[in-house]
């Protein structure tokens, strides 16, 4: 059975990529066709065709490899300077441009000297470009906030789970109540695993992080309002300053750092609670900043991916994953003792977030990403305007087929870092299960 349901998780795995890059491909294909350019492919995968069929004048395929998807468009890039798609070049790096600008022509047909990519205003490459990715973007949001919304995640609350018979400071580690040792102020109060503090000093508290913002902030008389199965009862506490966890400021500790604050003596209960759409929405914030940031540590990550493929080293838990870590995850999310209901959210969040990878790494103005094309029409754009605020000639279109040979570089890096998460992904895994 777990077998099974493992095999389960990485079906729908692999649907949910599907779909997002068809998703994203659907951004580009749409905003194309909405101006004017002719679109002849539409696939989703590489490699060898599994499937395609050929409606109107657009084939719609997948392909066996599904690592990514592509429209072609004709047109992509403009002809070159004399006006020739393609000319002969015994140079390596004007080989690349011209085979470039060889592939946007290919299938030119009669007519199609106005539904050319390239002949299109800069906004609206933008556009066709930036669909693509903000696709991905639209699909993760929606994937996220439904999910915090309508299944909530697994957080500490206000309830309280056990209570501490006496004060040990924290950095002194888990030991046995010494006969020196003063009551836990929670116990002289009467408070009880299973009362659900409600109110702090009379003001009210819903989230773990305020509560436990107020507790350290207090040293000395408190009333706590707790509900007790149906009754709400006020309880007097006397808090007492002690070493504890320094926090994060969300509910959270700090490894191995301690600090002198508010103490009170019980450990809250963890449980499922749904969040608001404001509370989403800050979470969706936060997941974002840490998107951006992880994309940014990306180089750094080498040396630790480096050392957990082909070396002894152990695999850092956040370290970036590949297609086929990020399947195995989501086999796993499903054979995890759990909920049904947190199963699917789980495997949702990690579709989602491959969303929002697709859509960060997609913005960077690097060739052959997304972000490389709009840099490119912004620039011509730009420059356009220059042109004209001097009374020069239009420069014409910018030619980003000369890019081509930094394209082929940022690709060259691309495969090397994806072979190497890879190879880290089938040696020493990312496992949920330790």
């Amino acid at each position: 059975m777990t077998a099974l349901m493992f095999i389960l998780g990485i079906l729908i795995f692999v649907l949910g990529l599907l779909f997002s890059i068809a998703w994203h491909e659907f951004g580009h294909f749409s905003t194309a066709r909405m101006f004017g350019v002719r679109v002849p492919q539409f696939m989703v995968g590489f490699g060898p065709t599994v499937w395609s069929r050929k409606r109107k004048e657009t084939e719609y395929g997948v392909k066996a490899i599904p690592l990514g998807g592509y429209i072609r468009m004709i047109g992509m890039f403009p002809p070159g300077e004399d006006g020739a798609v393609r000319k002969r070049s015994t140079s390596p790096f004007r080989g690349m441009i011209e085979d470039a600008r060889a592939a946007a022509f290919e299938e030119l047909q009669p007519g199609d000297e106005k539904r050319l990519f390239y002949t299109r205003k800069p906004w609206q490459r933008v556009i066709v470009m930036f669909a693509g990715p903000f696709q991905n973007l639209i699909l993760a949001v929606v994937i996220f906030l439904g999910v915090l919304m309508a299944f909530g995640v697994n957080e500490q609350t206000t309830t309280v789970a056990s209570v501490s018979e006496c004060v040990v400071p924290q950095d002194e580690g888990a030991r046995d109540c010494r006969a020196s040792d003063q009551p836990a102020p929670a116990a002289a109060a009467g408070l009880r695993p299973g009362d659900r503090i409600v109110a702090f000093d009379g003001e009210p508290v819903t989230e773990w992080s305020t509560l436990q913002e107020r507790i350290r902030d207090t040293v000395g008389p408190a009333t706590l309002t707790v509900e007790r199965g149906d009754r709400t009862l006020d309880l007097r506490a006397d808090l007492i300053e002690n070493q504890v966890a320094k926090t994060d400021g969300d509910g959270g500790y700090v490894e191995d750092e301690y600090v002198s604050a508010g103490f009170l003596g019980f450990s809250p209960a963890s449980g499922i609670e749904r969040q608001s759409f404001t509370e989403s929405a800050g979470r969706m914030g936060d997941i974002m900043a840490n998107g951006v940031q992880a994309l940014v540590n990306i180089p750094s990550e080498v040396p630790g991916l480096w050392d957990a493929a082909l070396g002894n080293g152990e695999r850092e838990p956040d370290s970036p994953m590949g297609v086929v870590g990020a399947a195995r995850v989501g086999g796993e999310i499903f054979t995890l003792d759990i909920p049904a209901s947190q199963q699917i959210a789980t495997a949702l969040f990690l579709v989602a977030g491959f969303n929002l990878s697709l859509f960060l790494f997609n913005m960077l103005p690097l060739l052959p990403l997304d972000g490389g094309h709009i840099a490119g029409a912004l620039w011509e754009s730009a420059r356009r305007r220059i042109a004209r605020a001097r009374n020069r000639p239009d420069p014409g279109p910018f030619d980003v087929a000369k890019l081509m040979p930094v394209a082929y570089v940022v690709a060259g890096v691309f495969v090397c870092f994806t072979l190497l998460v890879l190879a880290a992904d089938i040696v020493s895994p990312v496992s949920l299960t330790g």
